[in-house]
């Protein structure tokens, strides 16, 4: 199990840390970032298959998340995506604190992919970047949501559930899958996973209208003009489902990939694992996924 500790997030509100030693000489840290409605205790067996992999793993549970949250879905009261980038920066520094001048991958799942991404525009010094079940948005979806979540703040909603966000961020997740038992099914083939995330308390909540406003000014962040920020230098490793609705079967990860391509990243590779889901770690084939995580790591530490 691992090791478990809190930290205090920028806003001032404690959030969970949990850190996953490896047990031989470790070759690196990896960072995880995880996803949005959902929390960090849901990586254990990746973990454990890095740290066998030789890799310490150390991640935390974001704010709006987790049994700690005020709010679900609420990052902060002002600049909730700042909060966010800096509190995952204060979790490297803490692993940084533990090994120090240890190499440091940081690994962002679906919204945690956005964070990921946010933080190597503003910080070039990792030794790699990974980025899991990530998307494409185009500026007519994050002008339409942005109005949406505004509306929503201005007659006193902004920490509460955004139902119309939420109907329109998942009501069409499930359209790629046969015969689909839950509304979870779009995250995994694994029934035994979907069943667990759905039986969780502390998963698949709504956001709020502030939650998903903050997380719209993230993704703003990434509109191509803006890449030229990032260290061309580090490696970026993208790899996805090709049919994960998030990443639009694999097309939205693929205008990702030729956006950092054409941004001018040099050491750039992207997987697409065929009938994959959403969660590429809970699927069937995740000792796969975990070999070839493994192999990408083991090339740049």
């Amino acid at each position: 199990m691992a090791q478990e500790t809190t930290i205090r997030s920028i806003t001032g509100q404690e959030l969970e840390l949990l850190f996953w030693p490896c047990e031989n000489q470790a070759k690196g840290i990896v960072q995880l970032v995880h996803g949005m409605a959902e929390h960090i205790h849901r990586y254990e067996d990746t973990a454990r298959a890095l740290n066998a992999a030789g890799y310490h793993v150390v991640g935390h549970t974001h704010l709006g998340h987790g049994k700690l949250a005020e709010i679900k879905g609420y990052f902060a009261q002002k600049d909730g995506w700042e909060a966010v980038l800096a509190d995952t920066h204060m979790v490297r520094l803490w692993a940084n604190k533990q090994y120090p001048n240890m190499k440091h991958f940081l690994l962002g799942h679906s919204m945690g992919s956005f964070v990921a991404r946010c933080y190597a525009l503003r910080h070039g010094d990792l030794d790699g970047l990974i980025i899991s079940g990530t998307g494409h948005f185009d500026v007519p979806i994050l002008t339409a949501g942005s109005i949406i979540a505004g509306l929503q703040g201005l007659f006193g909603g902004a920490a509460k559930p955004c139902k119309l966000l939420h109907t329109m961020n998942f009501a069409a997740n499930n359209k790629s899958v046969e015969n689909p038992k839950t509304e979870c099914d779009w995250l995994s083939r694994d029934e035994k996973q979907v069943a667990a995330y759905a039986a969780d308390p502390l998963c698949g909540f709504m956001f709020t209208a502030k939650g998903y406003a903050d997380m719209f000014t993230g993704l703003k962040m990434l509109y191509p003009q803006k890449l030229s920020a990032m260290n061309m230098e580090v490696p970026v490793y993208l790899f996805s489902g090709d049919k994960d609705p998030v990443g639009a079967n694999g097309a939205g990860v693929q205008k990702v990939y030729e956006e950092l391509k054409a941004a001018g990243v040099k050491d750039l590779t992207l997987k697409l694992y065929e009938g994959g889901r959403h969660e590429m770690f809970n699927e069937i084939n995740r000792e796969e996924v975990w070999a070839d995580l493994a192999a990408w790591l083991d090339s740049k530490a």
